[in-house]
């Protein structure tokens, strides 16, 4: 597997009362994904990155980063299976253009593994 990025996700209650604070305060720029349940800010750089998450839209539970993978996607979720590992949620292609899967790691851990359309 090829990872071609990693994101740290961040539970929030509220990203629009978060938005000032990793915006205004940090300077965080913000990419607007378009989704009301999440959102993305950069450093300035674009060289590091951390979303913002209320509650994930389709899967059963969070996760604690995003993994991306580019084409990868299906020898990392046939790999995963193979060790044995728990898959929080299968294989999916989510409406706004996203293939995922979600995968326990050996503390518990939930890793969302991403492949982008545009990838």
């Amino acid at each position: 597997m090829h990872v071609t990025g990693v994101t740290a996700n961040l539970r929030v209650a509220d990203i629009e009362a978060a938005r000032d604070f990793y915006a205004g305060f940090l300077g965080l720029s913000e990419e607007n994904l378009n989704l009301a349940w999440v959102t993305r800010f950069v450093v300035p750089d674009a060289r590091s990155s951390l979303q913002l998450v209320t509650r994930d839209a389709t899967s059963p539970q969070d996760s604690v980063m995003s993994v991306q993978v580019g084409n990868d996607i299906d020898a990392a979720y046939a790999e995963a299976m193979h060790r044995g590992y728990e898959i929080v949620y299968p294989l999916t292609e989510e409406p706004w253009g996203l293939r995922r899967f979600f995968v326990r790691d050996p503390d518990g851990n939930v890793i969302n593994i991403t492949s982008h359309r545009s990838e």
